[in-house]
């Protein structure tokens, strides 16, 4: 019977080792650049977070400014329809609801009796002052703001308040008429987000009523 006697080649020891090391290398990386992967991962995804929270908080500041601009033409409109601004300015120190016919002219000065205009809602020895208007469609809720169940109709966290300070007769002599300052603040969804706008407003005897 004929017998093979196998031997094995002193290189192979050597070849395995190289092949373990070979192995080894390649689980490092595979694992490196999975790190790498998770990690691009992770900062798009907190990248794509922070723009939405910049859309959102661009959106309420938009929100605030329209609601205060409605305030505020509103009140140039109150000041020039008939008989409103003929009525003699008096102290506010009440905050009244232009929805139900109400109004007011001020002969305190907005700036001289609240120490920053922009801080707000405006207040006099605690209560609130101005007057609310709140524009057709326009819906409230202190509790709730923008939301996938709002999103269409988005709620505001307050009434746009608008305050009207009378600023004395014209300067022009021959152009008789009342000079007003409008102030007026607006919200978006909740009491952090607030835009105040101000204007002023002549209201002449003849028809050239003008924001100045």
């Amino acid at each position: 019977m004929n017998r093979y006697h196998m031997t094995r080649h002193p290189m192979d020891a050597p070849r395995r080792g190289g092949r373990t090391r070979e192995r080894g290398i390649v689980l490092i990386t595979s694992l490196l650049l999975l790190l790498v992967v998770t990690l691009i991962a992770l900062s798009l995804f907190r990248s794509f977070g922070i723009q939405e929270r910049i859309a959102g908080n661009t959106r309420e500041k938009q929100r605030a400014l329209q609601a205060a601009l409605s305030a505020q033409e509103y009140a140039e409109w109150w000041l020039s329809s008939g008989g409103n601004s003929t009525a003699a300015p008096i102290t506010c120190i009440a905050l009244l609801n232009a929805n139900v016919g109400e109004g007011q002219i001020c002969a305190n000065k907005l700036p001289l009796i609240v120490p920053d205009v922009t801080q707000v809602p405006w207040r006099v020895n605690g209560a609130n002052i101005g007057v609310t208007y709140l524009s057709p469609g326009m819906l409230l809720s202190s509790s709730t703001s923008v939301s996938a169940a709002n999103v269409a109709n988005p709620t505001y966290f307050s009434a746009p308040t608008f305050y009207i300070s009378d600023m004395g007769a014209s300067a022009d002599p021959n152009i008789p008429g009342e000079i007003y300052q409008i102030d007026a603040v607006g919200y978006g969804g909740t009491g952090n987000t607030a835009a105040v706008v101000e204007s002023t407003y002549a209201v002449y005897v003849s028809s050239r009523n003008m924001t100045l």
